[in-house]
């Protein structure tokens, strides 16, 4: 049994995250705002992390075998989390994103179309960091999420008290309630209506993982031992048609597709450059990864039930 702390854990795969954390028999304690509670078996503290003396006045004198952190955004937050639980625990889990290596959110080395990017593309110990911009901003932040995750990780790497790990999560997938970004309904609504769907011309590939999935890779990644970057995806790329054409086949309508022009607003997944990442060192480290056609039909499933009914 280890103790854990998840920062966030109230929503969606956090919140399975949790679940997963006790059915290991770990002790666990969800810090957020307190919008929603965790289970009655798990210990919960209120505060905002943007606040540090409030967070330091709620963790008390708690000390954690490992800290994951589920909702750092900014180096601004990374730094304060650094700062208060240097003392407090001897590893930290970031969970991060796909986006860090979108070509189009930073000067990044060019990766050839079809090559799986590597963690290593963004390496957090060399990244920059800019305090100073706006972090707090809701606005800047919206249009900055790729470099405010880039940046918080090279907070944490360069952190001293703790070992540091990120989890880079690729598009987290599932049908129903657990479609948390809406982007799965986006399909199963307008191919079910008949409506068009906007794709680039030469869309690339993306990957994708299940909420469940990474609830479990999240828990494994919590007491690892690993350091460093790793990329969360599911085995078996997708571009914007495969995705389409698995909705379509359980909707029993054809997709009716747009394109439009390189560098245009398109549908969700439908990406006109390549950043589709390889899951190749997490595999080395020890976990195995599904592949997207063991749960893709099944969470379409969910989605479709859940879809308005077609028109005539």
């Amino acid at each position: 049994m280890q103790r854990i702390c998840v920062i966030g854990g109230s929503r969606y795969f956090g919140k399975l995250l949790v679940k997963r954390l006790r059915a290991a028999g770990h002790q666990v304690t969800v810090l957020n705002r307190g919008s929603t509670p965790p289970p009655a078996d798990v210990e919960h503290l209120v505060a905002d992390r943007d606040d540090e003396t409030a967070l330091t006045t709620a963790l008390g004198s708690r000390t954690f075998d490992v800290v994951v952190d589920q909702v750092c955004y900014t180096p601004v937050q990374a730094a304060v989390a650094a700062r208060v639980f240097a003392a407090r625990t001897r590893r930290y889990v970031m969970t991060s994103t796909i986006e860090v290596y979108d070509p189009a959110t930073a000067a990044l080395p060019a990766v050839p179309p079809g090559t799986p990017v590597p963690e290593e593309l963004v390496d957090p110990a060399s990244w920059t960091v800019a305090t100073d911009l706006p972090w707090h901003d809701d606005t800047y932040l919206e249009t900055h999420y790729a470099e405010g995750k880039r940046q918080a990780e090279a907070v944490f790497a360069r952190a001293e008290g703790f070992a540091f790990a990120s989890v880079r999560c690729a598009h987290v997938l599932g049908g129903g309630a657990q479609d948390f970004t809406g982007r799965l309904a986006h399909y199963t609504e307008r191919i079910t209506q008949g409506e068009e769907i906007a794709v680039h011309a030469n869309a690339r590939p993306t990957v994708f993982i299940h909420h469940e999935e990474l609830a479990d890779l999240l828990r494994w990644a919590a007491t690892a031992g690993f350091t460093g970057p790793a990329n969360a995806c599911s085995d078996g790329p997708l571009d914007v048609h495969d995705l389409a054409t698995v909705v379509a086949t359980q909707a029993g309508r054809e997709p009716v597709y747009r394109t439009v022009p390189a560098g245009a607003e398109a549908s969700p997944f439908s990406v006109d450059r390549h950043y589709a990442m390889s899951n190749a060192r997490a595999k080395k480290l020890g976990f195995s990864f599904s592949h997207t056609a063991d749960w893709l039909p099944g969470a379409v499933a969910e989605a479709l039930a859940t879809a308005p009914s077609p028109t005539a």
